[in-house]
């Protein structure tokens, strides 16, 4: 059954006090309605906050950059609890337990609290009984293969975008996801941002009138920050720091020589790892232009697109882009490279997005419109009132309620997909068609080659499934 996730209904129903509310009679009772066996959840998240028997258990996976920002975000929720964290640098990971162990220290009872765990290998969070989410902070490269496995091993998953460094990966892993029936949510916050959201309900209301065009604007090039745990040259190829398991942390990618720069925020300028900040902004933008459009559910029917490939040193990811997409409704989207923004043109005038949120419009009678005035009324998160992001909040609701996150698994394969097709396009240098039904392209065996991405053992897609 297709849902409409931007009913009046359906936002009514996604409200934290609705999510709460929901009993076990109930939730059984629905599973029932609809033809389906229930899925079994603890029955102590069904309950209150109260006691840590009734919080919802998450185990961190990678504790870098926003692994300590998603930290901090469910330290924030008082009805989850972190019991584990895991981390392939021994520093970072010290400091993540210490985070945790302060916070709860002080919240908890004296002598209540037994500590959270740390461990090298994601593995050992996965095959805990007693913990019901991971928390997926990791590079791009090992976001899919974790997610699998605490999928398969019953377990949420909130992993942070993109969501894949492949066409083939969004598709495995959303097929895994609906066999499971678990809940995932793609960490980004852009969908709860107020200006976001009003910019999409304007669109989705014909403020602008028919839809023509819409236009994306991210960041290009590559900002190299140096390595906080390795001050060596950012560039030269040397042993890794004794602190770092670097085998593990390359992963299922074919291991490359270390230098200080691959790792920690660098990463994502490697095209074996990542796919430079066409990939990067990807969930951040393109899925905010699709939210607006209402072409969720589906990718564009064709793709061009140019773009500048670095062939000296160790960057070769995508740096410049201009891509342009085409959907079956005849509306362009075009991304390209140089700022931050999005332009939506239409028959009875321009919406404009500068930056995160500054919006403006042609003629400016278009931006009178109130968001939720409508007859199209779009989802709007809200964040924990204690400081967590709103994508925190929106996760642990619908672990409790089972309802799709509002960043869930299918618009984290396409707003990714976009960046991973429009990528392929600019390296070919030509037209590519796109089978919107099966996420392959129409006649071409070479980009269809190009939709996954080189592995080794024994960190595998089979692997993972098996």
């Amino acid at each position: 059954m297709k849902m409409n996730y931007s009913s009046s209904n359906v936002q009514a129903s996604q409200t934290s006090g609705a999510r709460r509310g929901m009993s076990r009679r109930r939730f059984i009772a629905a599973g029932a309605l609809a033809g389906i066996a229930p899925l079994i959840i603890p029955s102590r998240l069904l309950g209150g906050e109260g006691a840590p028997s009734n919080k919802i258990t998450v185990g961190m996976i990678g504790c870098g950059g926003e692994g300590t920002n998603n930290i901090n975000g469910f330290l924030a929720n008082t009805d989850c609890q972190i019991l584990a964290v895991c981390e392939t640098d021994s520093v970072r990971l010290a400091r993540a337990k210490t985070r945790v162990e302060d916070k709860y220290a002080q919240a908890m009872t004296s002598g209540a609290y037994k500590g959270c765990d740390a461990y090298a290998d994601f593995r050992q969070i996965i095959n805990r009984k007693d913990i019901d989410a991971v928390c997926i902070s990791t590079p791009d490269h090992w976001h899919v293969i974790p997610s699998i496995m605490a999928a398969r091993a019953g377990k949420d998953v909130f992993v942070e975008k993109p969501m894949t460094t492949s066409v083939e990966e969004g598709k495995i892993l959303c097929k895994v996801i609906a066999e499971t029936k678990r809940i995932l949510l793609v960490g980004s916050e852009q969908r709860g941002r107020a200006e976001f959201h009003l910019m999409a309900e304007i669109v989705r209301n014909g403020r602008v009138g028919k839809l023509k065009h819409i236009e994306v604007t991210m960041p290009g090039g590559y900002s190299i920050n140096g390595n906080p745990e390795d001050r060596r040259p950012a560039q030269t190829e040397c042993d890794p720091p004794a602190q770092l398991d670097y085998e593990r942390w390359m992963g299922k990618t074919p291991v490359m020589p270390y230098f200080p720069g691959r790792t920690h925020w660098n990463w994502r300028w490697s095209s074996e790892l990542a796919g430079g900040n066409f990939a990067d902004y990807a969930h951040h933008l393109i899925d905010i232009a699709q939210w607006a459009h209402g072409s969720e559910d589906t990718l564009a029917d064709e793709v061009e697109a140019t773009g500048t490939f670095p062939t000296e040193g160790h960057y070769h990811a995508i740096q410049t882009y201009n891509a342009t997409f085409t959907f079956a409704d005849g509306v362009t989207m075009t991304c390209k490279s140089g700022g931050t923004g999005h332009r939506f043109e239409g028959t009875d005038g321009v919406l404009i997005n500068t930056g995160w949120g500054k919006l403006s419009a042609q003629p400016a009678s278009i931006l009178d419109f109130k968001a939720g005035s409508g007859a199209v009324k779009l989802f709007h998160p809200v964040p924990s009132p204690n400081g967590g992001g709103p994508e925190h909040r929106n996760f642990l609701d619908c672990v409790k309620s089972r309802e799709k996150t509002y960043a869930h698994e299918g618009l984290g394969h396409r707003a990714a997909s976009f960046a991973h097709i429009g990528t392929i396009a600019a390296k070919l240098g030509r037209k590519l068609k796109w089978d919107t039904k099966n996420d392959v392209f129409i006649g071409d065996d070479e980009a269809n080659k190009m939709l996954s991405r080189p592995e080794r053992e024994p960190w595998t897609l089979a692997k993972a499934l098996a």
